[in-house]
């Protein structure tokens, strides 16, 4: 269920805004989406895991704080993002 350390890291390539960058708004999203992902497809096989659909939606809501303080700081890097990973369809 947890990334592994190549795709963790993949992503921060990715979605790094400058070099060593593992910290901004869209690496943390970019992470936690990928996470959520991951989860989702474990809730879908394993129903009854209560567990883990909790650490789903902890996750989900720190997903949408972090979208929310990026839509506020900067519109264009948030629109941006979205469209990336696909949210908001």
């Amino acid at each position: 269920m947890a990334l592994s350390k190549e795709r963790k890291e993949q992503i921060i390539a990715e979605y790094a805004t400058h070099e060593g960058d593992t910290g901004s708004p869209e690496v943390q999203i970019a992470l936690l989406t990928a996470d959520i992902n991951s989860l989702n497809e474990h809730i879908h096989e394993h129903s009854k895991d209560y567990h883990s659909y909790r650490g789903l939606m902890k996750k989900i809501g720190h997903r949408r704080n972090l979208l929310a303080y990026l839509r506020d700081k900067d519109i264009s890097r948030y629109r941006e993002l979205i469209q990336r990973l696909g949210l908001r369809r």
